[in-house]
């Protein structure tokens, strides 16, 4: 039986780039996300392309009373679960709405906790499973722009951390991702710089490199793992004065 993969969030540009990667290998596939449409037409393709088990469900990360019976009710038992659920937001606009800073807070980390919790009991009881959270190097410090995604996924990076301790004696790779900047619909418009920034494909590769590698923490571009080393180092007195 082949492995079969989860995968929450699947209409980003990032989750089709790994689903179709994943594909290739023969895995099963079953892709959650909101939009029922776009879920069937990336499914349709990945079967065409692949001739894997493709099957969609809807699922929305914010409604968090359904997360039970949504995982509960899967066609079957992933192998491994990825979540490539993430919303930018704009402090600008968070700081004078508690509506919009929740939205952006429960979407990147509330609604994840919430979700991969009941994924990691399942695999801590049987003892085998792998687990992916795509995080971001504006977790590893705040900054003004954006400084409630930041801190939403500053929580996951902790979340993870602390799953990781809890599930490793159970055999379960837990495995953070931050992809640093990455040509997607998310940042479209944005001037990026060549040097720091992937492509869904770059960061679907190194996803899979990882987990075959049982990686911890991967910054897909490791320029950006000495980027925070640095920004992480300059005191509060300084940084706070920057333009960054």
């Amino acid at each position: 039986m082949s492995e079969c993969i989860l995968i929450i969030g699947a209409t980003s540009d990032m989750a089709q780039a790994f689903a179709k990667r994943v594909s290739l290998e023969g895995k099963s596939l079953m892709l959650a996300a909101r939009d029922e449409k776009i879920l069937k037409n990336i499914a349709n393709d990945i079967r065409v392309r692949s001739g894997v088990e493709v099957t969609t469900h809807l699922f929305d990360i914010l409604d968090m009373n359904s997360h039970k019976n949504f995982y509960e009710g899967l066609p079957k038992r992933p192998d491994g679960v990825i979540c490539f659920i993430g919303l930018l937001g704009d402090s600008t606009y968070c700081h004078r709405s508690f509506e919009l800073a929740k939205k952006v807070i429960d979407t990147n980390f509330t609604g994840v906790v919430s979700l991969l919790d009941l994924v990691a009991n399942e695999f801590e009881e049987r003892k085998s499973g792998w687990l992916v959270g795509l995080s971001s190097v504006a977790g590893d410090r705040g900054r003004s722009p954006r400084y409630h995604y930041g801190s939403a996924k500053a929580g996951l990076n902790a979340y993870l951390s602390g799953l990781r301790q809890r599930l490793y004696k159970a055999n379960v790779l837990v495995l953070n991702v931050k992809p640093g900047y990455c040509r997607t619909k998310m940042v479209e418009g944005w001037k990026l710089p060549a040097g720091l920034t992937s492509d869904p494909d770059e960061v679907a590769i190194a996803i899979l490199k990882a987990i075959s590698n049982k990686r911890d923490v991967i910054y897909v571009r490791s320029v950006w793992r000495w980027i925070m080393i640095i920004l992480k180092s300059i005191p509060e007195t300084v940084f706070k004065r920057l333009k960054i």
